[in-house]
């Protein structure tokens, strides 16, 4: 019994690694897709071909689909804030803003999700601890970038864009939380990809960004790198892992993400890494760190209460 414990516990740690490196990567490929691609399409086309790629493996395995429209609906929702709107401001925003920024910025989503449930829900009310690592955790966003703006990094525009990146996926995060759908967990991510894919594409279109669609080497590389890697492999990792850990075991992928995001894109693309940038990656990740251990500690109260 201790044999196969050892064994699935090391399938989970394997799975995790494995989000926390490929996720950490995507923004890169991202960066490298959408200097050829346009922005919106190229987000809509991966998120289009790995949603009907998983769907179909679904199907093939006789895996179980949602049984009502509600269900549909509200893993639409899910997949319409954490791939459309998420994703698809990434995108956006990467056509000039650096990566390693970028990620750096993503890392404060733990912060919104506590705002969101504190603030709208009521759930998992935050103490001084919380609170001040909250404020913590915004001010090095801040710092980073009013600091990273100097070196063309990002700019008034890309930071909105990244910060409304963050609360979109924080809210389809809070929101994913509050039901259980039917079917198996495969099909909910093979929705929740066609949702993001079909808005995306929908989105790029209306922008008229088929015009300026060029298929070179480089973006059809970095695409089939995000589907297979970034949303089928990671994506089905992460969702594995949280059937096992729990989510603010699981959540700390978001600590190692920006260290992964900020190294690749200094080796392959030359973004600068400065001392506010490493400054501003420590005060971030430890404004997140300090929310989540009140969290974690309130809750534990909670249970020794009852």
């Amino acid at each position: 019994m201790r044999l196969l414990t050892d064994r699935e516990e090391l399938k989970v740690v394997a799975a995790y690694i494995v989000v926390c490196i490929v996720w950490g990567s995507t923004y890169l490929g991202i960066r490298i897709g959408v200097s050829d691609f346009p922005p919106e399409l190229f987000s809509g086309i991966r998120n289009l071909v790995a949603g009907t790629m998983v769907l179909l493996y679904a199907r093939i395995k006789g895996l179980e689909f949602p049984q009502s429209r509600i269900d549909i609906r509200r893993l639409a929702t899910v997949g319409f804030f954490l791939l459309c709107g998420s994703m698809g401001l990434i995108s956006w925003a990467e056509q000039w803003v650096h990566s390693g920024v970028v990620s750096l910025i993503v890392a404060s989503s733990p912060l919104m999700m506590a705002l969101i449930e504190t603030i709208i829900f009521r759930e998992n009310v935050l103490d001084l601890k919380g609170w001040a690592g909250l404020l913590i955790g915004f001010g090095g966003v801040g710092i980073l970038v009013m600091s990273a703006s100097g070196t063309g990094s990002i700019d008034v525009l890309g930071s909105i864009l990244v910060v409304l990146e963050a609360l979109s996926w924080a809210t389809g995060t809070v929101y994913s939380r509050r039901f259980k759908a039917s079917g198996s967990i495969v099909t909910h991510i093979g929705i929740q990809m066609l949702t993001g894919g079909i808005g995306l594409t929908t989105a790029g279109l209306l922008l008229g960004e088929a015009s300026r669609v060029r298929f070179t080497v480089k973006s059809m590389v970095a695409m089939g790198y995000l589907i297979v890697f970034g949303s089928i492999l990671a994506y089905s990792c992460y969702i594995y892992v949280l059937r096992k850990w729990p989510s603010a075991r699981a959540a700390t992928y978001a600590y190692i993400n920006p260290l992964v995001a900020v190294t690749l894109g200094f080796l392959v693309l030359g973004e600068p890494i400065t001392y506010y940038t490493i400054i501003s990656m420590v005060i971030i990740l430890g404004g997140v760190i300090m929310v989540q251990a009140s969290q974690a500690s309130r809750r534990e109260k909670g249970q020794r209460a009852v």
